[in-house]
């Protein structure tokens, strides 16, 4: 078993290593930097164009911003000719929040595109313009000024000079490879070292550190435990240094840990953990050969478990970044494939450095305590950090998606778990179908959950008093829903009538703007709003017809047909 899987790997491996190119192995002394090869920068009035627009007594401010190039809220300011601030409120368009290495906090960012909305001041000529922003692939611009030319009587806005750098004379941010291949890799076998001590790779560690205990009195079984752990971790290590390198050579922005980047790996990887959990609990028993298969590979005594443990290993380490870890890895992405490889493996051997050494030092194998009750004792402790390790990568779900994926990924998990009570309680054919279709199940909901959600885009705005008053001034019909998060009734009504393609088309085809009010949090428009029309909590469904007339309250349970019949109603 061990064979096939190493065999597997291997082929894996040069599959990966066919597609880097033999450039790249043997680069030449003539050719660009690594860096140069890698990213190429655009210049930044062609990663963010501004493109200004006057409508009515409002200046909209549109960017048009490249892929893989975002803008940050945080750093827009508008100020005068005198480059004094404006005392106005801009309005912004629901950005995404990100945590930011640049500034080391949680961030709300545009990607491709977003509008500012300004109140516009008649008597304002010039607008003066500041924005920052960064590429996902590790460089950020300097603070930008562009001065825009306001005409309010012919509604023309020009931008008059492109490019101004801010008073702070910031430079852009960008790694370059600094330093020798030996000192890089004795940083790369010391922090994949002090990896073993993360909190993310500790719970699996501790899964082989007991098996070793077990297996004490066998010298020789530990000395082959240990060498196959250690060529689980680097040929792991291997892997993902060969799959990275295909992908940055292929135009992606990538780094350590990008398999993380996938909520599907993550949601796996959560169901993996609870598993493992419940079985160090004791609380979960799997008899069939295929459900053993996935308990036997890590918690086994076998060397098919010491080289599973390693791969799972690697895969919960990649997240984690330990000191002297950082600058091998800056230094190793930006280099040929043969040096990056190099590193690569010193970060596998120095992770797997702790446990060959406990398999292989004699005065260690010595102290080692001899098997006993505690041991199981210590096996159900050791599934608390599993849970835990499943709980942090919920979180990850949660700031890669939604709470709804989140939702339906813990719905997964219970439906697994009866799955399987329902094999313990009476195992027969009828039992092992429904068990199967559960554990399809909570495989396809949270995936389901996930592309509806990437797939969906808002037809809506944010609900805000101001933006009713202007709509309802000029004339324009709006459609008002007012819910929140626990409001069951909201929710279907959402799920059921307002997300309907007929309502989404009618709303297009009567340019009728729809307002969402969510009242999840307090909001105090949006309760002043429930407040006028007597109602003490949500839904409130409001329509205003197409010029000055007062709104139609809709019933609090809806239907397609109940909209349509709102919309098309004559007014009086």
């Amino acid at each position: 078993m061990l064979n096939r899987l190493i065999t597997i790997f291997l082929y894996g491996l040069l599959f990966l290593v066919q597609s880097i190119s033999a450039e790249d192995l043997f680069p030449s002394p003539y050719s660009a930097t690594p860096l140069e090869q890698t990213v190429q920068f655009l210049p930044v009035e062609e990663a963010y164009r501004l493109l200004p627009i006057v409508n009515g007594d409002q200046l909209l401010i549109n960017w048009e911003i490249e892929p893989g190039y975002y803008l940050y809220q945080h750093r827009f300011r508008f100020l005068n000719s005198d480059l004094q601030s404006l005392d106005v409120r801009p309005e912004f368009a629901p950005g995404k929040r990100i945590y930011d290495d640049y500034y080391e906090k949680e961030l709300e960012v545009y990607y491709h595109h977003t509008l500012i909305s300004l109140p516009l001041d008649a008597k304002l000529s010039e607008l003066v313009v500041e924005s920052q922003g960064c590429a996902d692939a590790g460089l950020c611009y300097p603070p930008r000024r562009q001065q825009i030319s306001i005409d309010a009587t012919n509604a023309l806005a020009i931008v008059i000079e492109a490019t101004q750098q801010a008073p702070n004379n910031e430079t852009p941010i960008q790694t370059s490879p600094t330093g020798n291949l030996p000192l890089m890799l004795l940083f790369a076998l010391l922090g994949g070292m002090i990896l073993n001590l993360m909190p993310c790779v500790f719970p699996v560690l501790s899964i082989k550190a007991l098996s070793l205990t077990s297996a004490h009195a066998n010298k020789h079984s530990k000395h082959l435990h240990g060498l196959a752990y250690t060529l689980g971790i680097v040929l792991s290590f291997m892997s993902i240094a060969a799959l990275l390198m295909m992908l940055r050579r292929g135009g992606e922005a990538i780094g350590w840990g990008f398999q993380l980047q996938s909520p599907v790996f993550v949601g796996l990887l959560v169901y993996l953990f609870v598993l493992m959990g419940l079985s160090f609990s004791g609380l979960l028993s799997m008899g069939t050969k295929l459900m053993s298969l996935g308990q036997s590979t890590t918690e086994g005594n076998g060397l098919t478990a010491s080289f599973m443990t390693g791969l799972l290993a690697t895969l919960v380490a990649s997240p984690c970044t330990a000191p002297f870890m950082g600058t091998a890895l800056g230094f190793a992405l930006a280099q040929p494939a043969w040096l990056a490889m190099s590193v690569f493996i010193a970060l596998g051997l120095g992770m797997a450095l702790p446990l060959l050494l406990l398999s292989w030092w004699p005065g260690m194998a010595e102290r080692m305590p001899r098997p006993g009750v505690w041991m199981e004792r210590f096996k159900e402790f050791l599934a608390f950090p599993l849970y835990l390790t499943a709980v942090w990568l919920l979180w990850v779900l949660g700031r890669q998606t939604d709470s709804d994926t989140v939702t339906a990924l813990i719905g997964g998990i219970v439906l697994i778990l009866f799955a399987l009570w329902l094999l313990k309680v009476h195992k027969n054919t009828l039992t092992i179908v429904i068990a199967l279709i559960f554990a399809t199940l909570a495989l396809i909901v949270p995936w389901q959950t996930h592309l509806n959600d990437d797939d969906a885009t808002n037809p809506w705005e944010p609900y805000s008093t101001a933006k009713l008053e202007r709509l309802r001034d000029s004339g324009k019909p709006v459609f008002i829903n007012l819910t929140a998060d626990w409001c069951i009734t909201c929710l279907a009504n959402e799920k059921l009538a307002l997300s309907s393609a007929q309502f989404l088309e009618v709303l297009q085809e009567k340019k009728i703007t729809y307002l969402k009010g969510d009242w999840t949090n307090y909001n105090p428009e949006i309760t002043a709003l429930l407040n006028l029309h007597h109602r003490s909590g949500v839904p409130l469904y409001l329509f205003y017809p197409r010029g000055p007339s007062n709104p139609l309250i809709l019933p609090q349970f809806l239907t397609e047909n109940i909209l349509l019949e709102a919309i098309y109603q004559p007014t009086n």
